[in-house]
């Protein structure tokens, strides 16, 4: 259960390392898309395994996957909000 959930962990904080070195960030501060996307691959690998019901096991390649899709949605929808709200100003 440990090994999976910082698996989830990891790739979600590996999905917010990559697109903070490939998306133009502006002024904002990298470290907290990171921190979005590790923790948002935390919640999403944990809500894969709640609707499936499989267990949380060392590797489960299904929930990874959807840990990474969770984090890409949340970094697009916070970057997107912050583009938005500093373009007004």
């Amino acid at each position: 259960m440990f090994l999976g959930t910082m698996g989830w962990i990891a790739f979600g904080l590996i999905i917010g390392f990559i697109a903070s070195k490939s998306l133009n960030l502006g002024d904002d501060d990298p470290k907290m898309g990171i921190a979005m996307a590790g923790s948002a691959g935390l919640v999403g690998g944990w809500l894969y395994s709640l609707f499936s019901g499989s267990e949380v096991t060392g590797f489960n390649g299904h929930s990874l996957m959807f840990a990474g899709l969770a984090a890409i949605a949340t970094l697009i929808a916070w970057h997107s909000i912050r583009r938005h709200s500093f373009s007004k100003y």
